[in-house]
């Protein structure tokens, strides 16, 4: 028993752990970052120059999440700040032995401002133990375009998730109402559950993206694009939300998707890591 317990104190011991806190804000022209907070493995970068719209890069400079890692990320855009989020590379969950990877998320967004959170894929390992969670707070004015996507296994290399764990859950306010909650929760056989028609019919990789304030108009530009798709995508609005929820083969067929909605919703705007 005391050497289970040894062993279970260094596993704890060596589990990384980072945060990230970020406040932008508006001023003269141009949104530039008021704090940030990097702590362990978690760095924010600036590419390019003061402009109206600030670009942060989030960097894990672990190389990917593991069984038992904590990481915290608190990003505010203040009062008319214009702030979009990405990540320089896809983040991998790689297999657990037991304890579940975590990842706390909260954004939110002030009078006027605009928030597009775009991170790159999130990429799950066969027997990946993962459980986040995504709080968002926005103002009753204010913008966003908020993207997720989930892959499962490296399907470029044929790698598929036979069985692991993924606990999703986001709720998002506007003017201190909830306009959007839900939770997705995958245990066990999960290459089988997907194979199921009702949840992904064999696909490998989905997706949402979330838009506020969106309405028909919105559901129209993206229906445009149909054509162009890869994969399957379906759009709907409600209550001055959009939502495009999308499924694809693999993780490739996604990312195409991916970036022909985003572009179109951004005016082509799209951070370039997302075009290599």
């Amino acid at each position: 028993m005391s050497l289970a317990k040894d062993r279970a104190r260094d596993f704890a011991a060596n589990r990384a752990l980072g945060r990230i806190a970020l406040t932008a804000e508006y001023g003269r022209g141009i949104t530039q970052r008021k704090r940030l907070h990097e702590s362990g493995g978690l760095r924010m970068h600036f590419p390019g120059a003061r402009a109206r719209e600030l670009l942060g890069m989030l960097i894990n400079t672990a190389g990917g999440i593991a069984g038992g890692d904590s990481y915290d990320l608190e990003i505010a855009a203040g009062d008319k700040a214009r702030l979009a989020v990405s990540s320089t590379a896809a983040e991998k969950v790689y297999r657990s032995l037991g304890p579940d990877a975590r990842i706390r998320i909260r954004l939110s967004a002030g009078q006027d401002a605009s928030l597009a959170w775009l991170p790159q894929e999130t990429i799950l390992f066969d027997g990946a133990r993962f459980h986040r969670t995504i709080d968002i707070d926005l103002a009753d004015d204010a913008r966003l375009v908020f993207a997720e996507a989930v892959v499962f296994g490296r399907t470029g290399m044929g790698e598929s998730v036979a069985h692991g764990f993924l606990f999703d859950r986001w709720r998002v306010r506007r003017g201190g109402a909830l306009i959007f909650a839900e939770t997705v929760r995958l245990d066990g056989a999960i290459a089988a559950k997907l194979g199921e028609a009702a949840v992904a019919n064999g696909g490998a990789a989905i997706a949402t993206i979330l838009i506020v304030p969106g309405n028909a108009e919105t559901i129209e530009q993206l229906r445009a694009l149909s054509s162009e798709f890869r994969g399957e995508v379906g759009t709907s609005t409600w209550n001055g939300i959009a939502v495009a929820r999308l499924c694809a083969a693999d993780g490739a067929a996604l990312r195409y998707d991916l970036i022909t909605l985003l572009a179109s919703l951004r005016e082509g705007k799209l951070p370039h890591c997302w075009f290599h």
